[in-house]
């Protein structure tokens, strides 16, 4: 079965990916959205994005919503894959759009992620290899100060949620994004450099590279 996987870098995603590629689902495209619901930090770092892509291994595909909804289903219909995947957890919203944009376009649906407790399923993506960054904090839920702060061990995870034991281990809530360093799709690991420190209207986020 071919797939194709929402892509932003970040941890959910790429581990959806992997799963799903454990299960003897070939994931051939990953599929990058440029919203229009706010600035998107993902998208921000496009450069980078297409750099984790290359060392995936997979063609990066870009949708821009300014095209409209009923074009993105159009979009999904021409892919030559059966399926796609997505890594939400416990977003029902967006689950909702997904299933739905999924059955409009005839390919089956598969969120491998979905209901896992959030803190099991991050001590999940640790044990498997997956080293991760934050990359953006929202203002009124995070302190900027957690820009760049790296989780390799079980480790980081802990002192992170002693210090903020509001904060859904995941991010879930949006309450800060992650781009993946290193991890079991690469072929090779990463180190995340810090070019400017931005702000939007709802985040302070990086503007970042890999090396």
């Amino acid at each position: 079965m071919k797939a194709a996987s929402f892509f932003s870098g970040g941890k959910d995603g790429l581990f959806a990916t992997y799963l799903a590629q454990k299960n003897d689902i070939y994931v051939k495209y990953f599929l990058l959205l440029n919203t229009t619901i706010g600035l998107s930090v993902h998208y921000e770092n496009l450069n980078t994005l297409k750099l984790l892509a290359e060392s995936c291994k997979k063609e990066l595909l870009i949708f821009d919503m300014k095209n409209g909804q009923e074009q993105f289903v159009e979009f999904l219909k021409a892919l030559d894959v059966d399926m796609v995947i997505s890594g939400d957890i416990d977003l029902e919203s967006h689950y909702d759009w997904l299933k739905e944009l999924a059955k409009r376009s005839n390919k089956e649906f598969l969120e491998p992620l979905w209901k896992q407790d959030s803190k099991i399923l991050v001590k999940k993506m640790l044990d498997c290899g997956f080293k991760y960054s934050i990359i953006a904090c929202d203002k009124s839920k995070l302190d900027k100060k957690y820009l760049g702060y790296t989780f390799v061990t079980e480790d980081d995870l802990h002192r992170f949620l002693i210090e903020n034991p509001h904060i859904d281990p995941a991010g879930e809530a949006g309450e800060f994004h992650t781009i993946v360093t290193s991890c079991p799709l690469y072929d090779r690991s990463f180190k995340l450099r810090t070019d400017f420190v931005k702000d939007s209207e709802k985040y302070y986020y990086l503007q970042c590279s890999l090396e």
